[in-house]
């Protein structure tokens, strides 16, 4: 089944301080770190966003956390970060997790999301 089709029961309308093909425009251009916080059997059978960060949300704390000596490096520039998870509920408790840390975080919903408004995915 193609992809877009997949997705197609999402509606389009949903709130977001970012628009979703406005976060896939500035991850194409490297203007946003892009984090995909589902468990990895998620990503396993469904890919994730192109150039999305695998961060589990039991380890988001320690591998976001600037002061943490576990932080990945892409979390130390400074740059947005836009988190996604199935449906949007699990990134929207990232981010306020990623706020508390002192990030410039927006979540932009679900994979789903992503894929409907014109994103790749990668597996």
């Amino acid at each position: 089944m193609e992809t877009r089709k997949m997705f197609a029961f999402l509606n389009n309308a949903r709130s977001t301080d970012m628009p979703v093909t406005e976060a896939v425009a500035k991850a194409k251009t490297g203007e946003i770190v892009l984090i995909d916080i589902r468990e990895p059997m998620e990503i396993a059978h469904s890919g994730k966003a192109k150039g999305a960060i695998a961060i589990p949300t039991a380890a988001l704390r320690m591998r976001a956390d600037p002061s943490s000596p576990e932080c990945l490096p892409e979390l130390k520039q400074g740059k947005p970060v836009c988190v996604y998870c199935a449906s949007g509920a699990r990134s929207s408790m990232a981010k306020g997790m990623l706020s508390k840390m002192g990030h410039e975080v927006h979540n932009i919903g679900g994979l789903g999301h992503w894929v409907q408004a014109g994103g790749p995915l990668e597996k």
